[in-house]
Parts: structure tokens; sequence; C-alpha cells
């Protein structure tokens, strides 16, 4: 059943409104009706023949047709719809931060998203992982830190790095460290040729061992050189005999030289006096990272030992001193740029409760 209809009344201004919209090639489609609508029942036409002349039902003219009546201009507009509630809220959210501060499930070592939707148990996986995305927290990657208790961190940090900005005069600084246990392994190794084509190398699973050997390492802060040599093992009196030849590669020179915290690394008292031209500094606790020769470490194991095999130990130690040689014809220092070296705790980077 219709309604009865109303009698509309247009302003001149309204008029021009819905005119100009009528003309317009860009006025959408439910909008031109409507001001079609609304302009005819002005001129008096009944309801069904508007809806004949537009093309609507009836019921239609007699909504706009009312809604101008009641409210204007404004009332051909749609009003504002409520839409579906959202089926997850900040409550859901909280819920996962808070699960994500617990343990995984026993047997597992950390969460996932299914195992996340699985304990929330109203939370599609889904969401679990929008919400993950969205927060940046990415339940696969994982980053170890250490954290340096040293009372006297600050100390020994600008001891060390003062030795890299600004080095005594006339003074060699050294950092000298040891890269234990290097295998010697023998794995069958060639070019393979994948079915797309594609072709690289490869080595086997399988491996053979012919021992391990110790590296001691001196870099030499001004020009980047490497002074190196091989031990069976890193005890005390291996380090003394590689600090002896350090020494004598520098003679009448005073040697600065920048050591971690390890026993054998200390205590050498006796030494030291033996040799007053030389002065150990020490990185502070669980700060080896301050040590330079640790950089170098790491070029030498992906330049050199990664991917490699040998047949023996001394076809390792040979392979080491080759590697070393070419270094050296090529060393450039390395450049201290970090602003500053701080004793930071980690405590206010974990993810909160939203």
């Amino acid at each position: 059943m219709i309604p009865e209809a109303k009698e509309v009344h247009l302003s001149r201004k309204d008029r021009k409104v819905l005119e100009a919209c009528c003309r317009s090639p860009v006025t959408l489609q439910r909008d031109l009706k409507r001001a079609r609508i609304v302009l005819l029942a002005a001129d008096g036409r009944s309801t069904r023949s508007i809806a004949k002349e537009v093309g609507v039902q009836p019921r239609i003219v007699s909504l706009w047709r009312h809604r101008y009546a009641d409210h204007g201009l404004e009332g051909l507009q749609d009003k504002p719809r409520p839409g579906k509630q959202p089926i997850y809220t900040k409550v859901t959210d909280k819920r996962i931060l808070k699960l994500l501060d617990k343990p995984a499930p026993q047997g597992f070592a950390r969460w996932t998203g299914p195992l996340l939707a699985e304990a929330l148990g109203d939370v599609d996986v889904q969401y679990v992982w929008r919400f993950l995305r969205s927060h940046k927290i990415d339940l696969a990657a994982r980053k170890s830190w250490c954290e340096s208790n040293d009372p006297n961190f600050t100390a020994k940090a600008a001891d060390v790095v003062g030795l890299y900005v600004a080095p005594p005069a006339k003074a060699i600084v050294l950092c000298v460290d040891e890269k234990p246990s290097i295998q010697a392994l023998e794995r069958a190794q060639g070019y393979l040729k994948l079915p797309n084509g594609r072709a690289l190398t490869g080595q086997s699973h399988d491996y053979k061992r012919h021992g391990t050997t110790t590296l001691f390492a001196a870099l030499e802060v001004a020009t980047g050189k490497i002074i190196a040599t091989h031990s069976k093992r890193r005890r005390r009196v291996e380090f003394l005999d590689f600090m002896n030849s350090v020494a004598a590669a520098f003679p009448g020179r005073k040697l600065h030289v920048i050591l971690d915290n390890l026993n054998t690394h200390k205590k050498n008292e006796p030494w030291l006096k033996a040799h007053p031209n030389v002065q150990f500094h020490f990185t502070p606790t669980s700060a080896s990272w301050l040590n330079q020769v640790e950089v170098w470490f790491s070029i030498l194991q992906g330049q050199s030992l990664s991917g490699t095999s040998f047949t023996s130990l001394n076809q390792l130690q040979e392979h080491i001193d080759a590697y070393v040689n070419a270094y050296n014809d090529k060393a450039e220092p390395f450049i201290w740029t970090k602003k500053k070296v701080c004793q930071r705790r980690f405590k206010g980077r974990r993810i909160t409760q939203l």
C-alpha cells in the first residue's frame, strides 16, 4: 500500500540545484532519479505517473517525496548505515599479546599463528596473522643479544674506542684474539645443474674430518694488516708464544694490545714485566665486539673458509696463510664510525600489552 502522497513545494534555489543535477553528465543515476522524482512531484504529477516515467516502483517515488517534504535537499542523501559489527576488537588484540607473553605449548619451541588461534579458541588464524603483521611481530625470526654487566663498562669502552679514534703518537695499536677449532673438513664439491637450467656450486652433506687448528691473529689498527699463526691449542703458553712473535715484529715500538676477557689473556704480569713496551687493554665483559679483529675473523670465514674442502690439516693451514698474505697485499684499516658506545638494557624494548 502506497502512503498518501505529500505535496512538494520547491523553492527557486532548490529547483536550480535539482535541474543542474539533472543536466550534469557526472551525476550518479540514483541521484538523477531522485532529482527527477522531486521535480515532477513539484509539478503536481501523481506518484504512479512519476514512477512510470522515471522507471521505478511507486513506493520509491513515495519515499523520496516524503523525504524531500520533511527534510529538503538533505533528505535526498543516503542515511548513514551502521554496518556489520566487527567480530574482533581491541580486547581480542590484548588477548593475543597476553598469550605471546606466556610459554609456547609443551613440546613446541615457539608460538605460531595456528598455535595462537588454537589456544584462543574463537579467533581465526587469518586474523592472528593480520594482527601480527600490523604490529610487525615476527614469530619465526630470532635475534640473540648479550647485555654486559661489567661495572667498569664505560671506562673500558672509552679506553678501547680512544685507541681507535686517537691512537697514541709513535705507538702501534693491535687487536688480538683467537679463532679456535677451525675444522679441516673434506667434502665432495662441484657445480650442480638444476632442472630449471640454473647452475650453482654445491657440496655433499657427508664429510671427513682431518683435525682442527687454532688461529691466533693480531690486527694492526693503523694499516689493517694481519699477523697470524697456527696452534693446536689455545692455552696461556700458546698465547704468550704468539705475543712474543708479535712483539718481535715491532722491535723498540710501544704496543697497545686490545684483548677480550678470556682467562688466558689475564694474569700475565710476569710476561708484561719482561716486555715493558707492551700494554694490555681489555674490552668490557660480554663486549668482545669492540675488538676489531672479530670483524676480520668474520671476513675470513665468509671469504676463505665457508664452502671449502681440505684433505689434511696442513692444507687448511696453508690455505689460511695464503689468504692472509693476499689480504695483507690489499689491506685497509677499519674506520670506526659508531658515535656512542653505551651500556644499554633491553628491558624497555619488549612489546607491552595494548
